[in-house]
């Protein structure tokens, strides 16, 4: 048996909001002794780093009330109900910049904060993209932006990037492209 062994004791709903559900754990330590946790349930998700035929990046610019300012990141929302990673992947990109990923290449499975948040986020990258059709939700207010690769770069270094699924994606890109557009 592992000495790192945590068994959960209990689980209390603190607090439902709109999109979330905040709970306090208690979980008894390997060593028996007990402490609590703040545990945050949300709907899963993807994402989607849209790469032009160019091998520019087509990126989403909008406002952020957690940075009180506008940031650049990548087409991403909740996963519909009945549907899977992949087809929530194409549908988001399509209904926040009006292209359909013909190719869709995936990054990995992420949590945003690993001890606190249970969303999980996967991360594609979306290439041979087509044109579709724009159906944003009616409070979702974005532009669609489009830069090269070392500008976004660029921008990560310099801060001005910070979503984490964003900055994955685009890493990853930078990374892999040889590998991934053969």
């Amino acid at each position: 048996m592992s000495s790192l062994n945590f068994k959960r004791i209990n689980r209390i709903l603190k607090y439902k909001a709109n999109r979330v559900k905040v709970y306090l754990d208690e979980y008894e330590r390997p060593d028996k002794k007990h402490v609590f946790y703040d545990y945050v349930e949300n709907k899963n998700g993807a994402g989607v780093l849209l790469i032009d035929q160019n091998g520019d990046l087509i990126l989403i610019k909008q406002y952020r009330i957690t940075l009180d300012r506008c940031d650049l990141e990548i087409a991403a929302g909740s996963i519909d109900k009945g549907e899977d990673y992949h087809e929530a992947a194409i549908r988001e990109a399509e209904e926040e910049t009006g292209y359909i990923p013909g190719k869709l290449v995936a990054v990995n499975n992420i949590i945003g904060s690993v001890g606190l948040f249970s969303e999980r986020t996967m991360v594609y990258i979306g290439s041979d993209l087509k044109k579709g059709c724009i159906r944003r939700d009616p409070d979702e207010f974005m532009e669609i932006v489009t830069i090269s690769l070392d500008k976004a770069l660029h921008m990560i270094n310099e801060g001005e990037i910070c979503d984490s699924k964003t900055i994955i994606a685009i890493l990853y890109y930078a990374l892999n492209k040889n590998v991934i557009f053969k």
